[in-house]
């Protein structure tokens, strides 16, 4: 098991951006799906976004147009850009994979799903605030 570690976070006006970065000590990531959530306070973790192996990319509805994932080719695997950053958006955020080439969604939906991560590649999250 391999613990992925993300960064990015900190705190932004409405309006404002912030890139998240996830890569994972020792491995490459470029052969596995990686996935991005958020938890908010008193409210269960959310899927937010999906990059297949294959690069495709998936976005939750709540944040389709405003974030983008991609992959780097140095040392950070997987960046979250997110624009357009709205005061339902904060939260803890975190990065991780379930191994697998593709991204399992939540059925009907192109929200990852967390039920399918491996629950040793969690990391610690990085904190994301949105506040005037």
């Amino acid at each position: 098991q391999v613990q992925l570690v993300e960064s990015g976070g900190g705190l932004v006006q409405p309006g404002g951006s912030l890139t998240l970065s996830c890569g994972a000590p020792g491995m490459a990531l470029d052969i596995y799906a990686v996935s991005w959530f958020r938890q908010a306070p008193g409210k269960e973790r959310e899927g937010v976004s999906c990059i297949a192996s294959s690069d495709a990319t998936f976005y939750s509805v709540s944040v389709k147009g405003r974030f983008t994932v991609s992959r780097d080719n140095g040392n950070i695997p997987v960046l979250l850009q997110m624009d357009n950053l709205r005061p339902e958006d904060p939260g803890l955020y975190f990065c991780a994979t379930d191994f697998a080439s593709v991204c399992t969604l939540v059925r009907d939906t192109e929200r990852p799903d967390p039920r399918a991560i491996d629950s040793g590649s969690w990391g610690q999250g990085t904190q994301v605030t949105v506040s005037v």
